[in-house]
């Protein structure tokens, strides 16, 4: 199951504008996943917070990011002056960002997720290594990701920006 962020800022998202559709994209990432499909619990959480079924649609054919990119933007075929958000974690979002500009999937980023308080506190001392080592481990797979995106020209940057 992805972080809640993701899930419940969608939600917040779709009671806050009425008419605003939510896609779900994500399929079996993993080897472990046995054949697990991650939409049907994303569907029954939707559902549980107040979501019609009428306003969710899912993609659950994507491995990777992307997959996700192509495959939604395939399902959504956005039109010109659409407005459509891209919800993931703030990790995550500068690869994601790229990937959907780059498979022609104009999308304005709404990060959540944030694994930093936002001020001095992210650079103070702390003997939490496991939680260090959760940190590192998370900065290494985007930036290696970012770089292997980029140089299967799969991005639009190294760096995207907003």
């Amino acid at each position: 199951m992805r972080p809640a962020g993701r899930l419940t800022a969608a939600v917040a998202l779709a009671l806050r504008y009425p008419q605003a559709r939510l896609i779900f994209t994500g399929g079996p990432s993993d080897i472990w996943s046995l054949g697990r499909d991650e939409a049907e619990d994303v569907r029954s959480l939707w559902l549980s917070l107040g979501v019609p079924d009428s306003r969710m649609t899912f993609e659950n054919r994507s491995r990777n990011t992307f997959e996700n990119a192509i495959y939604t933007r395939d399902l959504a075929a956005p039109k010109p002056g659409e407005v459509w958000l891209l919800v993931t974690s703030a990790a995550h979002m500068p690869r994601s960002a790229g990937i959907f500009r780059r498979a022609g999937f104009a999308v304005t980023p709404y990060p959540v997720d944030y694994q930093t308080f936002g001020d001095g506190r992210d650079w103070q001392f702390s003997l939490n290594g496991l939680r260090s080592l959760d940190r590192l481990e998370i900065a290494l797979h985007e930036w290696f990701g970012l770089a292997g995106y980029w140089l299967t020209d799969k991005t639009d940057a190294l760096f995207p920006g907003p």
